[in-house]
């Protein structure tokens, strides 16, 4: 018991590393540095939502992947990652209705394409999502589920303050807050649960620090 609680205590650290890492790369992507200093556009909005629908359609597909590679001694994760992804398999369609509430194109937003950073965020997390008992996917969740219910509302509350946009577009980014607030609950519960050993935390700490660094590079290559 002893080792499973310092793996799990030394986890966390780690864990908290690599989102502290994700912060200062964060603060350096343009369209987020525009946002925060109040100069970012309506079409900075717009363009951001395009480039994020064309990666969060591949969300629960690689999620359900997930879910079917864990065996049964891992049932408690298949279980997680099969709700995981019922409960979030129409979150692009919020994204859609905010990019047409604000005048985008519902045609073209469905024909665009992913940019080089989603190609290889979603390229990464299929491959991931492929292996037996794909545990080290517990990261890449702390990182994108983290990201929704730590910083979407923010980033949704400034859009709205420079920008003037209503509820109603910015949707998709307000409603993330409280459901991966939920989900972050969820993984906090599992990574101390005791079912984690030394193999598995680090395998769940590289995973974040790729998908770290993944996402910051989807946001950094908007429509490349």
């Amino acid at each position: 018991m002893t080792d499973t609680l310092t793996a799990t205590a030394t986890l966390a650290e780690r864990l908290a590393d690599v989102w502290a890492q994700l912060d200062e790369r964060l603060a350096q992507v343009p369209v987020l540095r525009r946002l925060a200093d109040g100069t970012v556009t309506l079409d900075d909005y717009r363009r951001l939502l395009f480039n994020l629908r064309q990666q969060v359609v591949d969300g629960t597909p690689w999620i359900s992947r997930a879910a079917s590679n864990f065996d049964i001694e891992h049932f408690d994760l298949r279980t997680a990652a099969i709700r995981h992804a019922e409960e979030e398999h129409r979150d692009y369609l919020m994204l859609e209705r905010d990019y047409v509430a604000i005048g985008g194109s519902l045609a073209e937003l469905r024909a665009g394409r992913k940019n080089v950073g989603s190609e290889a965020l979603s390229g990464y997390m299929f491959h991931y999502a492929d292996r037996p008992n794909p545990v080290g996917l517990l990261g890449a969740m702390f990182i994108i589920e983290g990201l929704g219910a730590k910083r979407a509302a923010g980033w949704a509350e400034r859009f709205q303050e420079v920008l003037g946009l209503a509820d109603t577009q910015v949707h998709f980014m307000r409603y993330h807050q409280e459901a991966d607030s939920g989900h972050t609950g969820d993984l906090e519960a599992i990574l101390n649960s005791g079912i984690i050993d030394d193999a598995a935390a680090d395998e769940i700490v590289r995973c974040a620090q790729v998908v770290a660094r993944l996402y910051a590079l989807q946001l950094e290559e908007l429509d490349n």
